[in-house]
């Protein structure tokens, strides 16, 4: 080492040392003299010899001012080799660039400027330690030292250049340095970054678009940063590479899509909309390279149909109106189940718009995939069926369109029924709000008269009576009010005369039972005015509540709309339809005089001519004198007699006695269940008040008052039937 020593004299060794800078500078000067000499005479093992003195005694030395003499002199010795310098350069480089971590700033700041001179003596065999200088200077971009930093950007300048004009620079070896970086938070070292990366892909000869699916997560991350400038570069770096995806003809789409579609849901809305943009972009573009992407494409697009952002909003749905309108096949990787449990899970979505595209989606995939959605059937059905509640109408329609294209198979309609009356029946409130709504939308999509068959079918066998009685009122009521069944009520009206509305008429009949009104105004709907009567007269006190008046008076009501002018009409010919009049009057008598209702129909009745009762005087004495209604059919055909109306062949026979049967059964099963709530609830509601009253009672003997009581407490006999319907 002594030898070594004395290559370099020991006055420059103390300049080289000195703290003051114009002495260090003076001594580098010094030692590129004698490096310079040492290299006229190619004395190589010298040259070394002086590289080893300088790295080990003074570029690693404990002290600060060796350190900086040490770094400056390194630079000198490049300077001094001039063009041998290159086979010296792993010798005097690491060093160098181990000092851009000092402790000290000022032996950061001079590592920067020796660092410098050295690459301008070396150029392009600078390229070699490319991936150390740039950790390097990625680390000082964020020095928290100002003077650091500006000497840090000088010589990350030189760096650009160098790189850029180097056949040797390898792309593919730097992308991992880059990726590695490009989450980091610091604004210093994200400039830095975007920056390379600008200058990088302006050159012509490297390949960053091939490589961006590498660090492009890391841009869409910096489109959030604080700093507007960093935002800017990112904006800007995007853009350019956006354009050049458009202008090349092969694109990794793929990997890129899985970042878009995550920032896709960003919180940071200018990402989002950026993100929306892109994932456009690449729809347009590479739609059949993303087949096997689309579920994952599709689930970023439907939340931002609904995005608060008017922009987001528009280009999302730009987006799914492309994506929906590419033709793919199962067999090119489109994945039918992928698509449809996205769809599911954005029937839960918070926003109507997002909701709606899921359904469209639903009902896209069955028209055109019906077989692979027949699959999956099973994992969305009852999120379909939950979507019958949801708030808004425009997606309760949209599912019962996907409902009706599912129910186009016998089992899966049914099914559907089944799951439909379960619904109503869980939530009473579905009912009430979507009941009229969601059958009218069934009976047009799928049939009015197959809806009620299955449905009445399904009600007949009805557990919960009350629910029964409910909905069948609910069903009536739409049968003699929506426009979407005039069709079936016509067909009701010809009960009598074909076979069609009487298998009608039989069908319904069976749960109809379960509500005496319903029953009464399918008979008045059919003309069956005689049987109509017969039920009003079969009804007994326990059947008039407050439900029973309320549905009364609907229909006291709906008979003077339009539904029921043929019926008004017929009050023309009292003699022609003596039942009629006499169930019209059957029902005036049930009204209380001071209703509205019994207003409304007794000034209707006041209005029947009675000059048409001529001719008719028999029949209809024979009509109101209380004969039996089943010896009365022994002999006569509903209203009016075969020879006026020629029916006697051409009616379907309906055994209304045993319909009648059919009726009371039910309604009995009403009351006893009525009777056995209204016991259960007297008894809880004695046994809180039993041993209260025990103890001052238990020793007395019963009053007559409590007979009393208890006798007018008891529930009433049911009352005889008075003229024809009894049985």
């Amino acid at each position: 080492m002594a030898d070594a020593l004395s290559l370099i004299p020991a006055a420059v060794q103390r300049n080289l040392s000195d703290k003051l800078y114009e002495k260090r500078k003076y001594a580098a000067l010094e030692i590129e003299n004698t490096v310079k000499n040492l290299a006229s005479a190619g004395d190589h093992e010298k040259l070394s010899k002086v590289i080893d003195i300088l790295v080990k005694e003074f570029a690693k030395s404990p002290q600060p001012n060796h350190r900086k003499g040490g770094v400056l002199a390194l630079a000198a010795v490049t300077v001094g080799l001039s063009s041998a310098a290159p086979q010296y350069l792993e010798q005097i480089v690491p060093p160098v660039i181990d000092s851009f971590l000092d402790q000290d700033s000022r032996v950061r700041y001079y590592a920067c400027e020796a660092l410098y001179n050295i690459a301008k003596i070396v150029r392009g065999e600078f390229i070699f330690f490319f991936n150390q200088i740039f950790d390097a200077l990625c680390k000082l971009s964020a020095d928290s030292d100002p003077s650091v930093q500006s000497a840090a950007h000088v010589l990350d300048g030189l760096v650009k250049d160098i790189v850029t004009e180097s056949d040797e620079f390898s792309v593919e070896e730097f992308i991992p340095l880059l990726k590695e970086r490009m989450n980091v938070l610091n604004p210093f070292v994200r400039r830095f970054l975007v920056e390379w990366i600008t200058v990088l892909d302006s050159v012509p000869d490297f390949d960053m678009l091939g490589f961006l699916p590498d660090f492009l997560d890391g841009l869409f991350n910096m489109l959030s940063d604080s700093s507007h400038e960093i935002r800017q570069h990112a904006v800007s770096a995007l853009s350019e590479f956006l354009q050049e995806i458009k202008n090349s003809p092969s694109v990794d789409y793929g990997r890129m899509a899985q970042i878009l579609v995550q920032r896709a849901s960003s919180p940071d809305e200018f990402t989002r909309l950026t993100a929306i943009t892109w994932i456009n972009e690449f729809v347009k573009l590479g739609g059949d390279q993303l087949v096997r992407y689309y579920a994952d494409i599709l689930g970023a697009i439907l939340p931002c149909i609904s995005d608060k952002n008017e922009e987001i909003r528009e280009v999302a749905r730009e987006t799914n109106e492309e994506l929906r309108s590419i033709h793919v096949e199962p067999s090119d990787g489109f994945d039918v189940g992928a698509i449809l449990s996205v769809a599911k899970r954005q029937l839960s979505s918070d926003h109507e718009a997002t909701r709606i595209e899921a359904l469209n989606w639903t009902s896209a995939l069955l028209n055109k995939h019906r077989a692979e959605v027949m699959c999956f059937l099973y994992d969305i059905f009852d999120t379909l069926l939950k979507a019958l509640s949801d708030s808004s109408d425009d997606v309760v329609l949209l599912v019962l369109e996907v409902h009706a294209g599912i129910a186009k198979d016998p089992q899966h309609f049914r099914h559907l029924i089944v799951f439909l009356i379960h619904n109503f029946r869980s939530d009473s409130s579905l009912l009430e709000r979507r009941g009229a709504l969601i059958i009218r939308r069934l009976c047009v999509l799928l049939d009015a008269e197959r809806v009620y068959r299955e449905l009445s079918t399904i009600l007949e066998g009805e557990d919960n009576l009350d629910f029964a009685s409910t909905m069948v009122q609910a069903l009536n009521l739409i049968l003699l009010t929506s426009s979407e069944l005039s069709k079936l009520r016509n067909i009701l009206r010809g009960s009598l005369v074909n076979r069609e509305g009487k298998e009608l008429l039989v069908a319904l009949y069976a749960s109809w039972c379960h509500s005496p009104m319903a029953i009464i105004s399918l008979c008045l709907l059919s003309q069956a005015y005689q049987h109509a009567s017969v039920v009003i007269q079969s009804l007994v006190e326990e059947d008039m509540n407050v439900k029973f008046f309320v549905q009364l008076d609907k229909l006291i009501r709906l008979l003077e709309t339009p539904i029921f002018t043929y019926l008004r009409l017929q009050l023309l010919e009292p003699g022609r339809y003596p039942w009629l009049l006499k169930t019209l009057y059957g029902l005036l008598m049930l009204l209380p005089q001071q209703s509205g209702a019994f207003r409304i129909l007794q000034t209707r009745l006041k209005t029947v001519p009675t000059y048409s009762f001529s001719g008719g005087g028999d029949q209809i004495s024979r009509a109101f004198s209380g004969v039996p209604f089943s010896q009365y059919m022994m002999h006569h055909h509903e209203d009016g007699d075969a020879e006026d109306y020629n029916i006697n062949s051409s009616h379907q026979g309906i055994n209304f006695a045993a319909r009648l049967q059919q009726f009371e059964n039910v309604q009995n099963q009403h009351r006893g269940q009525a009777r056995s709530k209204e016991n259960y609830s007297n008894s809880t509601s004695s046994s809180s008040t039993s041993k209260e009253v025990r103890t001052s009672k238990e020793q007395q003997p019963p009053s007559l008052t409590s007979l009393s009581l208890a006798e007018n407490n008891r529930p009433p006999a049911r009352s005889s039937r008075k003229g024809s319907g009894h049985h």
